[in-house]
């Protein structure tokens, strides 16, 4: 008898990750649970008071730059407030017995995505979006040429209070640090390690499979199907250079990720004449995730190759990507001591609702 998706029960391995499982219990959809409210949305498109709005600009730190300059910004960057990291001092490292630390050395940015305070980024243009990615790979190139102890710079957005989330006013931020991120480390040497052993890319590998792959598995005794896996049914868009994926071990319900067709380690490679198919695609994923779940709190990172000589001969190995995870549920005594991550939202069903969605 086939598995329904409505007690699907399976613990499921990250291809990318081996050692991060993701339990699929879509059971416990059904207990009485608190949700993740939706983010509430300010719409307007100025606010007085609002440091990020235009004509606000001497509540912030002086600009750092502008696109597609200062007087009339579309995209404004300056310095983080409150940064988690800042580049004040360069202290050696300190040793107390087994305990170690080094300086909180590195850069806080924050990039203000448009200067309209209440816009989502479904409703931004293809256009601005473009300008968006290119204010992206620039700040990013700056820091990585300006400073040679920067190991990583992570570009990442936070909507709502459960995403962490702490302003309304559309932004972004950049962090650069002089570590490489467990998750992006990761990554890069499981990714590396399927490299050496298949000569190819894990990721262009799991993009393959997306495209072509489909497979049943028959029950032995009944002969009933037990499971039937069809080609692309974990495609949520798809244009000529990007795809968007729902992973098959999804950490979170509406996970999805979008990586370009053609394979490529560093994101400050991709070229501007493909960055408005790249917007596309954004906008479309993220007009899909709106329509399904409607006012999601959600986190989205750039996973770029670190720079650095240690990671040189790790081009053919990784692929850039973007990794979008909506916070729907809160996280349990159970994922927090264990580290599995409970999905309960079959990543095919969700897969499903999404290309469902009609935008044209």
């Amino acid at each position: 008898m086939t598995q329904s998706n409505d007690s699907l029960r399976e613990i499921r391995i990250n291809p990318i990750i081996p050692s991060e499982s993701v339990v699929i219990s879509t059971a416990r959809n059904m207990r009485p649970r608190k949700k993740e409210e939706p983010a509430p949305r300010d719409t307007r498109e100025h606010v007085e008071t609002c440091p990020f709005c235009s004509g606000n600009e001497a509540m912030t730190p002086p600009t750092l730059s502008a696109y597609p300059d200062e007087q009339h910004w579309a995209v404004r960057i300056v310095e983080n407030l409150y940064p988690v990291l800042d580049d004040n001092s360069d202290q050696a490292v300190l040793n107390f017995g087994l305990h170690q630390a080094i300086f909180g050395y590195g850069r806080h940015e924050v990039i203000i995505d448009h200067s309209n305070h209440g816009i989502a980024i479904h409703d931004m243009s293809v256009d601005h979006l473009s300008l968006l990615l290119s204010a992206y790979q620039d700040r990013m190139q700056q820091l990585y040429h300006r400073d040679p102890k920067l190991k990583y710079v992570l570009v990442f957005k936070n909507f709502g209070p459960a995403a962490g989330g702490t302003i309304p006013h559309t932004h972004s931020q950049i962090i650069a640090m002089p570590v490489v991120p467990e998750d992006v480390y990761n990554e890069v040497e499981h990714s590396r390690r399927y490299y050496e052993k298949n000569q190819q890319c894990i990721f262009c590998s799991l993009i393959d499979e997306a495209l072509t792959f489909e497979a049943t598995i028959y029950d032995r005794d009944s002969g009933a199907i037990k499971r039937k896996i069809n080609v692309g049914q974990y495609v949520v868009e798809k244009s000529e250079h990007f795809i968007a994926i729902k992973p098959f071990a999804s950490r979170f319900e509406w996970e999805v990720h979008i990586l370009p067709l053609k394979h490529q380690a560093d994101f400050l490679d991709m070229q501007q004449s493909i960055a408005a198919d790249f917007a596309r695609v954004l906008k479309r994923t993220m007009a899909r995730l709106e329509t399904v779940i409607g006012g999601a709190q959600y986190n989205y990172f750039l996973h770029s190759i670190p720079h650095g000589n240690d990671y040189k001969n790790c081009n053919s190995s990784y692929h850039w990507h973007l990794e979008i995870c909506p916070r729907t549920t809160i996280p349990s005594g159970f994922e927090l001591g264990s580290g599995f991550f409970v999905n309960i939202v079959s990543p095919e069903d969700a897969a499903e609702q999404l290309r469902a969605v009609n935008l044209d």
